[in-house]
């Protein structure tokens, strides 16, 4: 039982650390944040289809994502959220392949546009923060996700055991 539990927590620090970085290097590049996002990570919320520690994982990457790009606390907490609801979803529907992406593509569409709008105050109607997020959900999960989804699968056995 002991190996279980570190078995589980070191997944969900190496999925926490992956988002972090990959969040930072999007950030880097002026991807991460503001109204039009592409963050690499977010293609990572297709890994609770392969291990279930990818659900705090990817909760704690984005939280310390979040506080390390300069974030408002709005956002660090109801963005965290989403995640985790994203998250939580697709590990819900692991026996779908082609649905996993949905849920954290819904999740941050429906938060993100309110935190653009009344925490952050962008220039912008809501539903263009809508549009623009659904976008970038869509590019970074549905497209890489899914990109990521399937170049995992061939090495599943190798790489999560």
């Amino acid at each position: 039982m002991k190996n279980k539990n570190v078995l589980f927590l070191a997944q969900a620090a190496i999925v926490a650390a992956l988002y972090v970085v990959l969040t930072l290097l999007a950030n880097a590049l002026g991807l991460a944040n503001y109204a039009i996002q592409l963050r690499f990570s977010e293609a990572l919320t297709i890994l609770p289809f392969f291990i279930p520690a990818a659900v705090p994982g990817l909760f704690a990457g984005c939280l310390l994502s979040n506080l390390l790009t300069g974030c408002l606390p709005l956002d660090i907490l109801f963005g965290s959220l989403a995640t985790l609801a994203g998250a939580f979803g697709t590990y819900a529907l692991r026996r779908h392949r082609w649905l996993t992406p949905l849920p954290p593509i819904a999740a941050n569409t429906v938060a993100v546009p309110f935190l653009l709008a009344y925490v952050y105050r962008f220039e912008g109607s809501l539903s263009y923060f809508f549009l623009t997020v659904f976008l970038g959900e869509l590019l970074s999960c549905g497209v890489l996700g899914m990109l990521l989804l399937m170049t995992l699968q061939k090495y599943r056995k190798q790489i999560f055991r």
